[in-house]
């Protein structure tokens, strides 16, 4: 069995009242048995969403592509064939 270290280790609070920014412990265990997982589970679920929602879920790149790798690109992608529409699923009035 691994020791659990303070530094792993956080205080966590309940709300006294369900609020935009914390839940009571009530909340918590319906959660808890509404979903068949522990409070502590509820927790890192809630937890995951968040970081789901606020956090970039991929890897920061360089930023906008230069003027020189835009022409590199539109040269390797050759010309566009500019073919005309034969069918639409938009009918379109033509008076």
């Amino acid at each position: 069995m691994v020791a659990k270290t303070a530094a792993a280790q956080i205080p966590f609070r309940y709300r006294s009242t369900d609020s935009p920014t914390g839940v009571t412990r009530r909340t918590a265990q319906r959660l808890a048995a509404t979903l068949g997982v522990d409070e502590t589970q509820v927790i890192h679920l809630a937890l995951r969403e968040l970081a789901k929602t606020v956090l970039p879920q991929y890897e920061q790149d360089e930023g906008p592509l230069t003027k020189a790798q835009l022409t590199r690109i539109r040269k390797l992608a050759g010309k566009v064939d500019s073919g005309a529409v034969r069918s639409s699923l938009i009918e379109l009035d033509r008076k």
